[in-house]
């Protein structure tokens, strides 16, 4: 059934939008920004639309009939039976009162119907080959854009109207979500908050995997939700080096565990946990955030699942919704990748992590910068924050890892910008070091040695 403006006749939404275009400034102050021609399906709806448009964008007022009739005898590009038409139609609009808010809701509810509608169309002639310019991975992005219409209240932060809110907001602790690693929370102030996405840059076999396989388990172990999304191994590779990073067992020792075992020690991880942890596996570079958001979707819907943390195994391997590839230079790919990949974080609230190739010269390179991202140096662009994990023979030995920090929106890189974490290898695990172990220089200061610290391998986040 349409919804009834204050007249007692029932008509169409269409025409009540057209109307309050023309008579109520207020409402078409804040719709006409969100308002398509395209929305309305009868060519003299149409052009009226058009003509309104027009002149408010070019004279920022309302038309009158007069003038609309006016600039509609310059158009040629219609024929005098569609110029009957509009004229027509426009000596039906009358100034009428209507309840503001139902209004300005309905022609949202409007406007969302159309664009779906629009969105679904658009679809149909991706998928029957009518569309020369898109392919069907564009499909999901023109769908949630339709999905998007709103009508936003917010139009910018007064700087001077808007002071208390900025002062609460500079005194609202922010959500993060904290590393099991001492030194990762310092130059984070505190972990990584939702709506973020945060990249490992490594070489071939260094610890890419190691390391999202061990944040996992300690988000895990902190009670959290944790969806990882593995495009390089299978499920149970993953699942396996976190078994043997929460079950502090090799994996050697893990195949040789005794059932009962086995069990016990995955029953002691239940009990000391709320959380839950889904790895998902796709073929490689099959997937993109398209199927991720449909994945987190279904998740939601039949388990009731909604990840706290979302890691993906690894980015380059991932596949562009937008672009094909093969198509468009890796930057450009690369670089679109890591974009979906953020506005899917910011869609579901999450904090995303992933991972990167280093270049062949910084895959023999202790000193990694940004400029040997692989393939695309618009993903550091794209990412909040980056990081570069080292290795060679000597850390090998000691069981450590250097960490330099790439990029970071979190707090200032130049504060501890290299350090050293502890790894066990066999067991999949990530640990703080003594102190001593830490040969860097904060802003010209030693780090302060604390002689007492006992050398701790495990945090308390773990099980």
């Amino acid at each position: 059934m349409a919804p009834l403006s204050l007249n007692s006749n029932n008509e169409r939404i269409e025409i009540t939008i057209l109307r309050n275009l023309i008579f109520n400034e207020e409402f078409t102050r804040k719709a006409l920004p969100f308002v398509n021609e395209i929305y309305f399906t009868k060519r003299e709806e149409k052009i009226l639309f058009q003509e309104i448009n027009t002149f408010v964008e070019k004279y920022k007022n309302l038309p009158t009939k007069e003038t609309l009739l006016i600039e509609l005898g310059y158009r040629k590009d219609i024929n005098d039976e569609e110029v009957k038409s509009v004229k027509e139609l426009l000596s039906t609009l009358i100034p009428e009162e209507v309840e503001q808010q139902w209004l300005l809701d309905t022609t949202e509810k409007f406007c969302k119907d159309r664009a779906v509608h629009n969105a679904v169309l658009d679809g149909i002639k991706i998928l029957d080959g009518k569309d020369q310019k898109r392919t069907q991975e564009a499909i999901p992005s023109i769908l949630a854009d339709a999905l998007a219409v709103s009508f936003g209240n917010h139009i910018g932060h007064d700087y001077i109207e808007d002071a208390d809110a900025r002062f609460k907001f500079y005194h609202t602790k922010e959500k993060k979500y904290q590393f099991d690693l001492s030194y990762f929370n310092k130059i984070t102030k505190g972990g990584v908050p939702s709506k973020t996405l945060n990249i490992a840059l490594a070489g071939t076999g260094v610890g890419k995997s190691l390391f999202m396989c061990h944040c996992a388990s300690a988000y895990l172990a902190q009670g959290l939700n944790v969806l990882y999304i593995t495009l390089e191994m299978a499920e149970e590779r993953i699942a396996e080096r976190i078994d043997a990073n929460l079950l502090d067992t090799t994996i050697d020792d893990l195949h040789a565990l005794p059932k009962d075992l086995y069990d016990s020690k995955i029953l002691k991880v239940k009990n000391k946990t709320n959380g839950q942890l889904i790895i998902k596996e796709y073929p490689t570079a099959s997937a993109h955030s398209g199927h991720f958001r449909s994945l987190l979707n279904e998740l939601a819907l039949k388990k009731s699942f909604r990840p706290d943390v979302l890691f993906i195994d690894y980015l380059n391997i991932c596949a562009s919704a937008r672009f094909k590839g093969g198509n468009i230079s890796s930057y450009f790919y690369i670089k679109a990748i890591a974009e979906e990949l953020r506005g899917l974080a910011v869609e579901f609230n999450v904090p995303i992590f992933s991972a990167t190739q280093t270049t062949r010269t910084g895959f023999v390179s202790t000193d990694i910068g940004l400029e040997d991202t692989s393939e695309s140096f618009g993903l550091p662009a794209t990412a909040d924050f980056m990081f570069a994990l080292m290795s060679n023979e000597e850390l090998e030995q000691l069981g450590q890892m250097k960490v330099k920090q790439l990029k970071n929106r979190y707090n200032d890189p130049a504060i501890n910008r290299s350090f050293i974490v502890g790894v066990d290898r066999a067991k999949m695990k990530l640990y703080d070091v003594e102190n001593t172990a830490q040969n860097i220089v904060d802003r010209g200061r030693e780090p302060e040695i604390k002689q007492e610290d006992p050398y701790d391998k495990f945090s308390d986040f773990k099980i």
